[in-house]
């Protein structure tokens, strides 16, 4: 199991890279192209901040602290390694998001978002990820920690 859940971090990883590659190479920043009628267009946006665009300009604490929480994330899955499924998952696309995103971030001073839904921010696969992975990491917590810890302890 420890090999699949480095294999979903690096899936997350290369799906994001690539899409956001496409994306960089066909798009001009702020160009948008209507997918799905005024539901869906991809816009190509450089995001200096973070989720909603918050913190921009804040480039210390936005690598810093995701570096933390990742490794955070890693050290834990390492240290439960007969957790259900669902926390191993939960963290490998939160940590493979994190690290597409900090990639973008060091590599060129902004993530690349795309997928716009004209109510919500502009957003990227590793968000998708992320967002995908602090949800089933709450499930994990409220139907499987009690089990995990309890089967830890005996």
């Amino acid at each position: 199991m420890r090999k699949g859940r480095y294999a979903v971090i690096l899936l997350v990883i290369l799906l994001d890279q690539v899409v956001k590659l496409l994306i960089r190479g066909a798009f001009e920043p702020n160009e948008s192209v209507d997918l799905i009628g005024s539901l869906l267009s991809l816009t190509y946006v450089k995001n200096t901040g973070a989720a909603f665009s918050m913190f921009s300009g804040a480039r210390v604490i936005l690598v810093i602290l995701p570096l933390i929480v990742m490794g955070v994330g890693v050290w834990y899955m390492e240290k439960h390694p007969k957790a259900h499924w669902t926390l191993f998952l939960a963290l490998s696309l939160a940590i493979g998001g994190g690290i597409s995103n900090l990639f973008d971030r060091l590599a060129f001073g902004f993530v690349t978002d795309m997928f716009d839904l004209h109510f919500w921010p502009v957003f990227n696969v590793a968000d998708i990820a992320i967002c995908i992975g602090c949800g089933l990491l709450v499930i994990y917590i409220l139907r499987f920690y009690d089990r995990d810890k309890a089967a830890d302890n005996q």
